[in-house]
């Protein structure tokens, strides 16, 4: 495992572009501190994630248009 790099987030602020271009090219993680302490990663996204199409992963099991619960009046409920 790679030890990742450090950023102050002022630094990260200024070159977030660049910084996510370097990301995605390279595969390096980045952690983004405050006054020295870590409050984010930025990280590659996984290859399987991006190209996994959904098409297909969903079932259908009865009606998805119908009511689920009995009828409900919003005028007259508990007033």
């Amino acid at each position: 495992m790679t030890k990742k790099r450090t950023i102050a987030a002022g630094q990260f602020k200024a070159e977030c572009l660049s910084l996510l271009n370097r990301v995605a090219e390279t595969g390096e993680a980045y952690v983004v501190t405050k006054r020295g302490r870590p409050v984010a990663e930025v990280v590659p996204i996984r290859k399987d994630a991006r190209s996994r199409p959904l098409r297909g992963s969903v079932t259908i099991h009865g009606d998805i248009v119908g009511p689920v619960l009995e009828t409900w009046d919003a005028w007259n409920a508990d007033r």
